[in-house]
């Protein structure tokens, strides 16, 4: 069979030749032994609702065994013979446009080039999946080839619920994840309600279909580390900054490239030597050192050249930032994006251990592996606070580092328990981006062709040039950032699978670069549609109380309101997709957040659905940004009422401190 007649046929009638794991590809460590010999039985019992009865005794007993060895029922027998990956939209069978661009977004989550663990379909994070098992990838994928216009899938934590009628204006995919009862959303829930096959952890973007390999945290990064760099008082501006962090997974694998194009001279700490040296062939960091004396005279080298490098160290970032507290050099910057929200099942590695050996005591002894992470936690705060102390700026780079660290009673809080480190999102993102509206607005070539995407930058290019001439100085700098970027990405080399995008842009913005987008479809400047997205990471799709919303002060970051506005909003706004998730990002239990795609495809009825829905995912949540008396969002929602009569928004009155000081006091 061909690949469409391979995506046609669904989950295979005929059972496949049963399939080893392949060794070359990095894999998911093993998950903790957590159900009990019942709900073993009720886990298989589950997965074989997916096959024929006449199969079920061959693959209970190698369901049995996956799940003995790995934690997880995956089915490896039925990964697919063909590659997965980005192709042209074209190539994929549908009777629907849109349900061919998800089709090529979904598979672009799961290249092998781009996923962490690929045959357990986990994009990054450690545990953020696409799908739960391979069934219901061909179960999904057929789905999406069969379905016309008139009809929308339903995904239920990877689950295809299946094909309802609709309409064409309806979503063709609603996506949940992990939508637990609030009480059932502690870490041990998810190991449970994942091992028994009911629910994933979607992450932000792999899940919803959304992720465009390490170019979509690399542009945020370079956001964020140029402007801690521009917090940074009495600086000498002619020596590049140190900066140092940790992690080369999936999304953390940006940081290198980030810290390049920023002008800085980046390390980089990871354990995993399959991560360190992908990131390397890829090119995103530029070398690998396994020797810590080796790496500190590569550094100080660096300096005297000043001249911006990434250095990756394959080892434990705790030996790199204790090391670095007793040697004479000057850091600038320092943070972290170990998978902090997953801290026992391989997002964190504790100090004195080998990657081989955390494994093992992580699968075989949790509760030791736990208080190992404890410890190893407390002693990086203390080389992180001994730094401090000698000017280093720190920030929380939203990966629940300050939450985890505290948990550990690690050296972290103020007498008042408030942090002793901001997230980034407190002095960087928030208040310079997402109180205006500006966040990561992102988009994919459905040509797959390169050329397209030089078409898209151009015009994007374009486009901020022009909104850069007469906008007012508060959103100035953004605008310039953004279009520097835009004009240096392809020299970048930022591209990883999917022909994809990504800038920073307000409503205004995103609005004018989909309609110029829609305009090239139509007159052929574009050869195939463009499908449209962003990162969950946003002004309005998450809530977030140690990332996203960190910033909003009025007692409101605990609820979750606006994410939920978020995507019914959009749903009826003309979006091609949305999806609601609990847990992306800083952990599960700790956010909600929802997405969306939309495909463009040179209409003008395309024109009507970009205005509407774009225009409400960000206005959204300036609004609840502006009623938490964020000055920024204040100043955007009445800009943006200014610009649109039909837009209205409560707007705080902001009461005096003193008056409320001599009230209670």
């Amino acid at each position: 069979m061909n690949f469409k007649e391979m995506i046609l046929e669904g989950i295979p009638n005929t059972l496949p030749e049963k399939k080893q794991r392949n060794i070359e590809l990095s894999h998911a460590p093993k998950r903790k032994d957590i159900l009990t010999p019942t709900e073993k039985k009720l886990a298989i019992k589950n997965a074989l609702r997916y096959f024929s009865p006449k199969h079920h005794q061959v693959l209970a007993e190698e369901f049995y065994e996956e799940l003995q060895n790995h934690g997880r029922i995956y089915m490896y027998r039925f990964i697919p013979n063909y590659k997965i990956s980005a192709r042209s939209i074209d190539e994929f069978p549908h009777q629907s446009k849109q349900a061919a661009a998800i089709m090529l977004m979904l598979s672009n989550n799961l290249d092998a080039a781009i996923a962490q663990h690929p045959e357990e379909l986990i994009t990054y994070g450690g545990n953020g999946s696409v799908f739960s098992n391979w069934a219901q990838y061909l179960l999904t994928m057929k789905y999406l080839a069969e379905m016309t216009d008139q009809q929308t899938l339903v995904l239920y934590s990877g689950h295809p619920m299946g094909l309802y009628p609709s309409h064409k204006d309806a979503p063709r995919v609603v996506v949940t994840n992990g939508m637990m009862i609030p009480n059932y959303s502690k870490p041990d829930d998810w190991e449970k309600f994942n091992a028994l096959g009911v629910t994933q952890y979607g992450q932000m973007t792999a899940g919803s279909f959304m992720y465009i390999g390490p170019q979509g945290i690399v542009h945020g990064t370079t956001i964020t580390v140029l402007n801690a760099v521009r917090m940074i008082k009495n600086r000498d501006q002619s020596v590049l900054p140190i900066f140092v962090t940790s992690g080369l997974g999936g999304m953390s694998g940006a940081q290198p490239k980030a810290a390049v194009i920023a002008k800085t001279i980046g390390i980089v700490a990871e354990v995993n030597p399959k991560a360190a040296y992908k990131r390397h062939q890829q090119g995103w960091v530029d070398e690998v050192h396994e020797e810590m004396d080796k790496l500190i005279e590569r550094i100080r080298l660096a300096i005297k050249e000043n001249t911006p490098v990434s250095l990756a160290y394959l080892g434990n970032i705790v030996d790199l930032w204790e090391r670095l507290a007793i040697e004479d050099i000057t850091i600038d910057l320092g943070s972290d994006q170990t998978s902090l929200h997953n801290p026992w099942a391989g997002g964190y590695y504790p100090i004195d251990y080998s990657f081989e050996e955390a494994n093992e005591m992580m699968a075989n002894d949790p509760e030791k592996f736990k208080q190992a992470v404890h410890n190893t936690l407390k002693r990086h705060v203390n080389a992180i606070n001994t730094l401090t102390t000698k000017g280093m700026y720190f920030f929380d780079y939203g990966n629940a580092f300050l939450l985890e660290a505290s948990r550990a009673g690690a050296n972290i809080l103020n007498q008042d328990g408030s942090f002793k480190y901001a997230s980034y999102v407190q002095d960087i993102m928030g208040p310079m981006c997402f109180d205006y509206g500006f966040g990561p607005f992102r988009w994919v070539c459905a040509s797959s062709d390169g050329k397209d995407l030089d078409t898209t930058d151009q015009i994007a290019a374009e486009v901020l040039l022009e909104m850069h001439k007469t906008a007012p100085i508060e959103i100035k700098q953004q605008i310039a950032d953004n279009l520097l970027w835009i004009q240096e990405a392809k020299e970048n080399k930022m591209v990883v699978g999917s022909q994809a995008r990504i800038l920073y842009a307000d409503a205004e913005g995103r609005m004018k670069i989909a309609i110029a987008f829609n305009k090239a479809i139509k007159e052929g400047r574009l050869t195939a549609p463009v499908i449209l997205g962003r990162d969950h990471h946003d002004v309005s799709g998450t809530d977030s109380p140690y990332r996203e919303t960190s910033n909003i002060y009025d007692g409101s970051q605990f609820t979750a309101d606006m994410a939920i506005h978020n995507v019914i909003g959009d749903s009826f706004r003309g979006a091609t997709w949305v999806s609601i998730h609990n847990g992306g990002g800083v952990g599960w239990g700790e956010v909600i957040n929802g997405g969306f795609g939309m495909m463009l495809d040179g209409s003008e009825d395309c024109d009507r659905r970009v205005k509407s829905m774009l225009h409400w995912d960000v206005n959204n949540g300036i609004s609840r940004r502006s009623w938490a008396r964020n000055d920024g969002a204040v100043f955007a929602i009445k800009r943006a009422m200014e610009m649109e009569p039909n837009l209205k928004v409560t707007i705080p009155n902001i009461a005096d401190d003193a008056l409320l000081d001599e009230l209670i006091n």
